[in-house]
């Protein structure tokens, strides 16, 4: 029942984020799905706090720490809807081809490949609360570095590259600090339903983070009047056929930087210092 009620309550959310603003928010369809995520999410809660094997173990949730540490998680992951809003607007606001705009993200990849051992040195040295801020402030940085959407085409591309390459340093940093500070808090008869959890929560995260960002991009890409109050605030140089796209991909990213202080957050107010990893390092 909990696996039940738990696919019928993420799909009509999905639903509900990516088609909504097509569908019409007063829709009798998507007002029907947001009551069927909302049946069907209390449905998953009640079965799940009383079955004895549940499929989510909110008994987990009691542990500050693990909590912060899944957060910061799903936030984080849900950020990989930058990607998916950059890519766009590379290609249908930039004119660069899908393979162009695709080699750009090299350096996300050979970041992550690269320092992912330096995140594990820095928990070893410091702590996970530390390098899990680290991480999630040098992953902001990254966005904000995309948001300029205002540049022309040269510039932006430019940017574009340092940017993904500061996204996998950052995920690098912050992975095996957060897979440690969530973890390592459990008992030993909670480590293999909070592992799961935990990984279950970056696949959410990611979920949700690239539907509400497409969602976003599209609804506002579709014309200039829900953004017309950037008209008096930015100056868009070149193109000027392409306003709606770069506005609403400005948009779109200014939520995955939100999203990034919110994880900044979680983890401040949830993770503990490691005094002993800095002791050690001092």
């Amino acid at each position: 029942m909990g696996v039940l009620t738990f696919m019928v309550t993420m799909v009509a959310l999905q639903v509900l984020a990516t088609q909504g603003s097509e569908i019409g928010w007063s829709n009798p369809i998507t007002l029907g799905l947001g009551a069927v995520a909302i049946i069907f999410g209390v449905m998953f809660f009640r079965a799940e706090t009383n079955a004895r094997n549940p499929f989510v173990n909110f008994a987990l949730f009691r542990n500050a720490t693990y909590t912060g540490a899944t957060i910061s998680n799903f936030l984080l992951n849900g950020v990989a809807g930058m990607l998916l809003v950059s890519m766009m607007l590379l290609q249908l606001g930039g004119g660069l081809s899908a393979q162009r705009a695709g080699i750009l993200t090299l350096g996300y990849a050979i970041a992550i490949v690269a320092f992912i051992r330096v995140g594990e040195k820095l928990l070893q040295a410091f702590g996970a609360r530390k390098p899990m801020i680290w991480g999630s402030v040098i992953v902001g940085v990254s966005i904000a570095m995309l948001m300029p959407t205002y540049l022309l085409i040269g510039p932006y591309t430019v940017l574009a590259v340092a940017s993904y390459t500061l996204f996998g340093l950052g995920l690098a940093f912050y992975a095996t600090p957060s897979t440690d500070a969530a973890l390592s808090n459990l008992p030993d008869d909670q480590a293999g339903s909070g592992s799961g959890l935990y990984k279950m929560a970056s696949s959410l995260g990611a979920s949700f983070g690239v539907a509400i960002s497409a969602a976003i991009f599209t609804a506002l890409s579709a014309g200039t009047e829900s953004t017309h109050w950037l008209e008096g605030v930015i100056t868009f140089a070149g193109r000027q056929d392409n306003l709606a796209v770069r506005k609403a991909a400005l948009v779109a990213l200014g939520f995955n930087l939100l999203m990034v202080v919110a994880a900044v957050v979680s983890i401040m107010l949830t993770v503990p210092e490691d005094r002993t990893a800095e002791r050690r390092h001092e």
